[in-house]
């Protein structure tokens, strides 16, 4: 039986959070790089409060402390965005996954190191992916600073890895949805595993955005507008000459 506190407002408030913090991440990249070092000095105040939140939720089996456990996965996550060295990146978001893990051994409530464990691993099969090609890679929420890494992607075409990464996180959701609805109503498993079911289903979109043509700035255009707008006018501005030649001829 899916129940609304147990399954839908779970799944709901998850959307909205992968939507929002997406669009924050985005914004956040793609402004000015003189902003650079305030974003990251806001990411870190968040990044370390969340890890001080989780240390406190991890002993709690609460549906409140569930909630604060996967908003603060998330904000740790967030910190490591700020980073714009790749193979850094993977190992730091790696000893972190580590550290989460680690901490919540023994803990009642190991939320945030499933949550940062499966964002991690659907990032490196998003990223496999991408290397080895997909129909479609948006590039729209790249950064101008990162725009080197479209060197490393492979061509146009759709791969059975493809198929099996979208396939292979399904599964997860099914699992863990299968844990959801066999939990009892109302209680932080039930809600726990809801929004896990809701984060790999989301993952298993973003799979599924690599193989069709879909723009990113559909969704996060909000985040985007300032680097759209310049795009807009460097293209505008390179028309100009154009015309004038014509003009004249």
């Amino acid at each position: 039986m899916v129940s609304w506190d147990g399954h839908i407002v779970p799944f709901i408030v998850t959307v909205l959070i992968w939507f929002v913090a997406t669009g924050l991440v985005a914004w956040a990249d793609n402004r000015d790089a003189k902003t650079f070092p305030k974003s990251i000095l806001i990411g870190g105040v968040c990044g370390i409060s969340g890890l001080l939140v989780i240390l406190m939720a991890s002993q709690s089996v609460s549906v409140l402390a569930v909630y604060f456990a996967f908003i603060c996965a998330l904000m740790v996550w967030g910190w490591h965005e700020a980073s714009s060295t790749v193979i850094h990146h993977e190992v730091v978001l790696a000893l972190t996954a580590l550290l989460l893990i680690s901490l919540s051994w023994n803990a009642p409530n190991q939320i945030s190191a499933t949550v940062f464990v499966l964002m991690f691993a659907m990032r490196l099969s998003s990223k496999i992916n991408i290397f080895v090609g997909v129909p479609n890679s948006s590039l729209e929420m790249l950064p101008p600073h990162l725009e080197y890494l479209k060197t490393y992607f492979g061509r146009n075409r759709m791969t059975w890895l493809l198929g099996a990464s979208i396939l292979a996180i399904t599964a997860v959701a099914l699992w863990f949805g299968s844990l959801a609805l066999q939990a009892p109503v109302g209680s932080p498993e039930m809600v726990g595993a809801s929004r896990l079911t809701t984060l790999c289903l989301l993952g298993a979109l973003e799979h599924i955005f690599l193989a069709l043509p879909f723009r990113d700035g559909m969704l996060w255009g909000w985040a985007l507008r300032g680097r759209m707008h310049e795009a807009q006018a460097r293209a505008s501005a390179r028309t100009i000459p154009t015309k004038l030649v014509d003009s004249n001829d």
